[in-house]
C-alpha cells in the first residue's frame, strides 16, 4: 500500500472502455437476432394489389392456417372462444383494430364465420393480410 509520504495517490477515475465494448457487442448481436424473431404464425397468404393500413396502435393479428386452427397473436384458441376472448382484449382498448391472415387454401366460408365473430366482439376495423404479387 502506498503511504501518503510517497506522494503517489490511488487513482479514483472508473475506466469506461470496457463498458463501452460491452455495450457495442450486445448491439451487435440484438442487431443480428432481431430480423430472425417472426411474430405469429406460418400462413400460405394469397397474392393481390393492395394499398397498405396505416394505424395509430399495434393492431391484434389474427391468423388461420390451413387446418383452420385459430390463433390470436401466437396463442391457439377455439372458434367457440373467438368472440369472448377478443371482446375482452379490446376492452380498454381505444383504436380496435384486427389484422386477419388467413391461408388461401381455408374455404371461404370458414374466413367468414371468423369474420362475423369478431365483428360481433364489436371491432370497428378488420384488415385482410395478403402478400404483393411478384
Amino acid at each position: 500500500m502506498n503511504s501518503p509520504a510517497s506522494g503517489k495517490r490511488f487513482m479514483s477515475d472508473i475506466n469506461v472502455t470496457p463498458f463501452v465494448d460491452v455495450m457495442l457487442v450486445l448491439l451487435i448481436i440484438f442487431m443480428v437476432t432481431a430480423p430472425m424473431m417472426m411474430q405469429g404464425v406460418e400462413v400460405n397468404l394469397p397474392q393481390t394489389i393492395a394499398k397498405s393500413i396505416k394505424t395509430s396502435e399495434e393492431p391484434l393479428v389474427l391468423s388461420i392456417n390451413n387446418k383452420k386452427e385459430i390463433f390470436l397473436e401466437r396463442t391457439r384458441i377455439e372458434p367457440s372462444e373467438l368472440e369472448n376472448k377478443v371482446r375482452t382484449i379490446f376492452k380498454y382498448r381505444k383504436g380496435k383494430d384486427v389484422l386477419l391472415r388467413a391461408d388461401k387454401d381455408v374455404p371461404y366460408g370458414f374466413v367468414i364465420e371468423v369474420i362475423a365473430s369478431v365483428k360481433r366482439a364489436g371491432i370497428d376495423k378488420l384488415g385482410m393480410v395478403t402478400e404483393p404479387i411478384e
